[in-house]
Order: C-alpha cells, then sequence, then structure tokens
C-alpha cells in the first residue's frame, strides 16, 4: 500500500491572523509564552501589559489573577507551554521576562508537540525549563556586559524566504549551499535572496553566514570542544580557516578565547546566545548535549477516531502500518488515517508537528496522504498547530480550515467518484469544479467552451450540468457513508438547505440521505 504524495506550498502562504487566548481559556496552571516571530502582548488583572517580541517569553505561575489575557499581532507564532505544576516552584511568584536563545527554540518546539500529541520522549524534563528562568528578560536589572555585543547572533532577516535560509543555518550552519542552491530550496531566485538578506541585515549572504558561523564558534568553544571539531561542526574547511576568522571578528584566536573562557573573564560574554547554560542544564537532567539535544522519540501502537495531519519541521521520522513503513521527511505533511493501528516516530534531531484533524465525513480515506511544503510555510504551519492544539487562536477559528490547503489533493479523491473526461482542458474544468464543490453555485461559474462541452458529452456520457449534479450527489454518497450528518453532508456538497439536498439525492439514488446511509450502516455490521 503506497501513500499518495503530491507538492505544495509552492505559492505564498496564507497571512497569520491575530489570535489571542482569555481567562475562560486558560487552565490553572503555570503558563509559559515565547514569541518565536512576531509579537504578544500579555495583561493580568487589568494592569501594565507585557510587550514581548521574537526571542522572548513570559512565565506566569498558577493562580493569582483572576484575569489573564493574551493576544498576538498579526504575523506573530507565540507558543504556549503548560508544565506541570511543580515547575518553578522554587521561583518568583510574580510573572518572569527571559529571552529565548536560539538554541533553545526547536527544544522548546518539540516540548509543544510531546505535550499535545501521544509521542514520549526521553530527555525532555519540564524542569529543564527552570533554567529559562534565570535568563535574565529585556527588563532585567542584571549588569550588561559591553564587551558582548560582539559574540551575538546577526539580526534574523524578515523576508520569507532569506528568513528560512537563515533558521536553517542557525540550526546547522555547516551547511554549505550556494546562494543559487539556497534560493531553490525556498523557492526564490538568487538575486532576490541577496537583496532580502542585504536589505533586512545590512550584511551580504556571506557576510551573514560567517557571523552565524562564528556565533556558532562560541557556543561549542564554551561547550568545552576542541578547535577542530568546532571548524568541522560549523563548516570551516580547516582549523586556520576559523581561526583567521575567529581572531578578525573578535580579536582573540579559538584558543586563547577558550583559555580566557575557563579562567572565567569571558563567561557573560559566551553566554550571550546562552549555550554554556542550556549545555549544563543537559548535562544535569541527562538529556544529550548541544547539538545532539534532540532525542529521537516515538508513539505506542495506536488508533485515531479521525485522520490527524502531521508535519515534519525539522529532521525526517516514520510511519508505521502493518509491516509498511512511510518516510516522513523535512517540510512533509502526513495525513494518517482514521481506524489504522500505527506507529509514529521521529529519528534523533527532529522535530514534528500535528497540523489539525479532519473526520471521516470530510476526508475519505485509506491510505497515508502526503503533501511537501516548501520552508517559506514554516511559520503558518506552527501557527495551524498552536491553534489547533491549544487555546491561542483567532477568533473565527476553524477547524476544517486546514483541509483548504489540500484542495487539490481532495479534488483528486472526489475524482475517483464520478467518471472524468480526458481531454486535458475538460479534465481541468472538472477538477476546478470538484475544488469548489462545496460553494452554493460555486461550480456553475466556471466558464467552459464548446470543446470542453461536447469533451464531457463525448467522454463521459453527460452534459456538464449532468455531470456537475452526478458528482456532488456521488460525492454526497461517500460523506454519508462516512457518517457524516445529512445536513452537514448538505452543506458540504454546496446545498443552503437541507430539504433541496435531500430531494436532490433521492432523485439521484432513489433513497433519502436518512435511507441511505442507515443502508450502509446495515451493511457493515
Amino acid at each position: 500500500m503506497g501513500s499518495s504524495s503530491f507538492a505544495a506550498g509552492a505559492g505564498d502562504p496564507p497571512p497569520i491572523p491575530s489570535a489571542r487566548l482569555g481567562t475562560a481559556d486558560a487552565p490553572v496552571r503555570p503558563l509559559l509564552l515565547w514569541v518565536r516571530t512576531g509579537a504578544a502582548h500579555v495583561r493580568l488583572d487589568g494592569g501594565p501589559a507585557l510587550h514581548l517580541k521574537t526571542g522572548e517569553g513570559v512565565w506566569i505561575p498558577a493562580g493569582g489573577w483572576a484575569e489573564r489575557a493574551i493576544t498576538t499581532e498579526p504575523g506573530t507564532v507565540a507558543f504556549p507551554l503548560w508544565p506541570h505544576a511543580g515547575v518553578g516552584a522554587r521561583g518568583s511568584s510574580e510573572p518572569t521576562r527571559f529571552d529565548v536563545p536560539s538554541g533553545w527554540q526547536d527544544w522548546l518546539i518539540q516540548l509543544f508537540n510531546l505535550q499535545v500529541t501521544p509521542f514520549s520522549g526521553r530527555g525532555y524534563s519540564p524542569e529543564a525549563i527552570e533554567e529559562l528562568l534565570r535568563r535574565p528578560g529585556p527588563r532585567s536589572s542584571a549588569p550588561a556586559d559591553p564587551s558582548s555585543a560582539g559574540f551575538a547572533s546577526p539580526a534574523m532577516p524578515r523576508a520569507r524566504g532569506a528568513r528560512a535560509v537563515a533558521e536553517e543555518l542557525m540550526r546547522d550552519p555547516a551547511l554549505d549551499l550556494t546562494v543559487e542552491q539556497w534560493a531553490s530550496r525556498v523557492l526564490s531566485s538568487a538575486r532576490t535572496l541577496r537583496r532580502d538578506f542585504l536589505a533586512d541585515t545590512g550584511l551580504t549572504f556571506e557576510q551573514w553566514r560567517l557571523l552565524c558561523r562564528l556565533g556558532a564558534a562560541v557556543e561549542f568553544l564554551a561547550a568545552g570542544y576542541d578547535v577542530d571539531q568546532v571548524a568541522a561542526r560549523v563548516g570551516f574547511a580547516s582549523r586556520n580557516g576559523l581561526t583567521r576568522a575567529f581572531k578578525g571578528r573578535f580579536g582573540l584566536t579559538p584558543y586563547e578565547f577558550g583559555r580566557e573562557l575557563c579562567a572565567g573573564g569571558l563567561t557573560q560574554r559566551a553566554a550571550v546566545r546562552q549555550s554554556d547554560d542550556l549545555i549544563r542544564m543537559m548535562r544535569r537532567t541527562g538529556t544529550p548535549a548541544a547539538p545532539d539535544m534532540l532525542p529521537a522519540a516515538s508513539t505506542p501502537p495506536h488508533t485515531n477516531d479521525v485522520h490527524v495531519l502531521s508535519w515534519i519541521y525539522r529532521g525526517s521520522g516514520y510511519l508505521d502500518i502493518g509491516d509498511q513503513r512511510y518516510e516522513r521527511e523535512r517540510g512533509v505533511a502526513t495525513w494518517i488515517p482514521a481506524g489504522v493501528d500505527h506507529v509514529t516516530g521521529l529519528r534523533e534531531n527532529s522535530v514534528s508537528l500535528p497540523l489539525g484533524n479532519a473526520s471521516t465525513g470530510d476526508l475519505q480515506l485509506t491510505a497515508p496522504l502526503q503533501v511537501r511544503f516548501s520552508p517559506a510555510w514554516d511559520d503558518y504551519l506552527m501557527f495551524c498547530s498552536i491553534s489547533a492544539r491549544s487555546v491561542l487562536r483567532p477568533d473565527d477559528h476553524n477547524p476544517r480550515h486546514i483541509l483548504g490547503l489540500f484542495a487539490e489533493q481532495v479534488a483528486a479523491q472526489r475524482a475517483l467518484s464520478v467518471p472524468m473526461p480526458t481531454d486535458p482542458r475538460a479534465r481541468a474544468v472538472a477538477m476546478e469544479c470538484l475544488r469548489r464543490i462545496g460553494e452554493p453555485g460555486g461550480t456553475q461559474d466556471v466558464d467552459v467552451s464548446a470543446h470542453i462541452h461536447r469533451a464531457f458529452r463525448d467522454e463521459t456520457g453527460m452534459t456538464l450540468g449532468r455531470w456537475r449534479y452526478a458528482a456532488r450527489m456521488r460525492i454526497a454518497r461517500d460523506l454519508l457513508a462516512g457518517g457524516a450528518p445529512p445536513s452537514a453532508v448538505a452543506r458540504r456538497v454546496g446545498y443552503a438547505h437541507l430539504p433541496t439536498f435531500s430531494a436532490a439525492f433521492s432523485r439521484f439514488h432513489g433513497l433519502s440521505p436518512s435511507d441511505y446511509q442507515q443502508r450502509e450502516s446495515e451493511r457493515k455490521q
């Protein structure tokens, strides 16, 4: 049994709307909110708002506030986490702001996944979050080290394609692709990519990548790696190349930096990206040290009542159904069929997120359906996951909106229910009708020529109008057989009123929708 696979996400993703989480939605537990991109605002008991921007977070202990309101601005991806009540018990009873170092971000994203799915992951002890609370936030009174600025990571570009490239390089600075190769990966052009890096960061792509690699080198040196190991891990061809670049940037050779670090002279500067604290924390909790900080994870064998959509954000994974293994790569979203016993797994240094569910009435699925999204979709898909599996979501959130991203795939499935013309232009019209089948009157305004009308009559035995009617009724039949209530089926095939749909269905199938559904249910028993 092979899965269907399609390319998707080639265009721009939809805009990310604002979202909110109110007191009525928030569990009475400690809440950690951090902003991956954009801006969020937190207000407690009508007091002054805490404003968080990219890379910042806030810890809100349990209880003590009658009102907790969180809002995000359009374009924002903010992750809420609810670790168990004991976390932070030894810390402040007041909200605590903190910075989220880049090395922590994928760890926190995967922790969100582990909290909202059946995945189990050794090494993700929630107590590790207490380390974040020791990181002073932007309003801390902790003295700043003026010499630390030179060790900070370069500014991140804002343009989607350039940001996707920058995030990949932050995760793996040793990646050695040309600008042309990077542009191809993010569906951009080399010229646009270079322009966006320069406009957003003030640095050429090559300059930005060099600073990214040197920032990573600081982390590894602080963690105790030797210079040869660091050179290989951050993308330098030789120890000498790293030494020249490092000294040109920081005024010290990597060896001198390590020596002063051991002596205590650079401890605070090296902590700008805060990897040393992270590594010490990981060693205390028994988790592998960075960069191998994301252990493998898997679910126990289980069955879902609904189809579940799971997306690989980083690394790779797999889906096992019986003795069949389906590989899952970076950027691939997989619909896991309902009613099928399965195991999903993630390999080391991999991250996945659930994007949403679909009922058996919404989607007829017997085998996994896979769709590939470009990195430009990362932020939007993360927002979809947060909206699907937490109460931080838009006011008009529609759980079924995720199906819209698969319009082509759903239309292809629907095509299995009706005879399709083979003429390319007629087939294109048929697919457009199937994509818009749920819009009241939405299939009537498809512009067609006499040639297409003739192709429908010759190749399907039906006029285009009769074919549209047959398509709606056969899709309605499949949805009813899947257990969807007649009122919902009526809406999904474009009927505003149930009586009108029932009359049309009875004319076509010789049974009312409810009688047809009852007959199919009896057949399955």
